[in-house]
């Protein structure tokens, strides 16, 4: 039986399939991309949830069959950043919100990692309790890429990661696999495609953990865990040029690559989410969050962030101008003004934020 549930939108379906909540991003032309109206949506609805006795267990897929989420609705938020941003910031504050919930959630969060699993798609799964990928899983975190940083709490998640792996993934932003997600400690089990629909009646009747150990297989080899030592090697400065040039002199080819990857991407992006990884560390969730709200707002302000958008997304030229042009010319002064407190726009998720609101 479905029961649907108040507050649903058209971007995102709520129902209760016997003891389960389902969550069903419901954009399948743009690859479920989150909108400010899904975030809230979900936030509302899975606040009820948290508190049914009827609801056992939570699951949150994707429509169609090119993925869970491709990320923000980053065409609005350029749109939004021609006006003066405020409409993100305040996205933003909602999202994040419901990140630290989902991170939190007092039941079982199984998320269904399948097809593309990019940037705000990593923000409502990978903080889950249940975190299922597949053969078709592409995840990661490719903010550099438009002139941005890893946020929803991404900057934490890839610190965790084993050695240094979580640094290339946030510079580089390339696509990872389904096993090098679980590499990477950004999901929990291997389940192929073709068995979720039979996993998801199952969660209806039969507690989580019971349900995903049938289903579970072994996951294929992770290509970046084979990486590891010249990752490690070429990663462990805290100085992004150094890292550049480790890469083109003592790794190898795939070095190399990565080496030029990095150096197409927004100079200052990628010096502040080197410098966010390396500052992330030993923080909460919640004071992670924080954390890139801050470096979020002034992105928001900055060139870069428009740029990379127009250039990637809008006119698509793939030609964007980064300002400054080069890793040598931003300085760190300049990174270090991107985590300068916000004083009264604090997004204050941490329980030392709150006491001093």
């Amino acid at each position: 039986m479905v029961d649907q549930e108040a507050g649903e939108t058209a971007d995102v379906l709520f129902e209760r399939r016997g003891r389960l909540g389902v969550v069903t991003l419901n954009r399948p032309k743009a690859v479920n991309a989150l909108t400010a109206g899904m975030a809230a949506a979900m936030l509302d609805q899975l606040t009820v949830w948290a508190d049914d006795d009827a609801v056992a267990a939570v699951l949150v897929r994707g429509a169609g069959d090119r993925g869970l989420c491709a990320g923000g609705d980053i065409v609005a938020i350029y749109r939004d950043m021609l006006d003066g941003g405020d409409a993100t910031a305040d996205f933003w504050a909602v999202e994040y919100r419901l990140n630290l919930l989902i991170s939190e959630y007092p039941k079982p969060y199984v998320a269904f990692m399948d097809g593309l699993v990019l940037g705000g798609g990593v923000g409502i799964s990978a903080h889950g309790s249940v975190r299922i990928v597949t053969e078709r899983t592409r995840s990661g975190m490719p903010e550099t890429t438009i002139g941005f940083v890893p946020d929803v709490g991404g900057t934490l998640l890839l610190s965790r990661a084993p050695g240094e792996a979580g640094t290339h993934a946030a510079l580089t932003g390339a696509h990872l696999s389904g096993a090098d997600a679980l590499f990477l400690g950004l999901a929990d089990h291997f389940v192929p495609s073709a068995r979720l629909p039979e996993l998801a009646a199952a969660l209806e009747t039969e507690p989580a953990d019971a349900v995903v150990a049938r289903f579970a297989e072994s996951a294929p080899q992770s290509v970046l865990a084979g990486q590891r030592e010249w990752i490690d090697a070429c990663y462990s400065s805290d100085d992004a040029g150094e890292i550049v040039r480790r890469l083109r002199t003592i790794g190898g080819e795939a070095a190399a690559e990565a080496a030029d990857t990095i150096t197409a991407k927004s100079p200052t992006a990628v010096k502040v989410a080197l410098a966010s990884l390396r500052r992330v560390r030993g923080l909460t969730l919640a004071e992670a969050l924080e954390q890139e709200y801050r470096v979020g707002l002034r992105f928001l302000a900055g060139p870069d962030f428009r740029e990379g958008i127009r250039a990637q997304v809008v006119d698509k030229d793939r030609t964007p101008h980064w300002q400054p042009a080069t890793l040598a010319d931003v300085t760190n002064d300049n990174v270090e003004s991107y985590f300068a407190p916000l004083g009264d726009r604090e997004l204050k998720l941490s329980s030392k934020e709150k006491n001093n609101a």
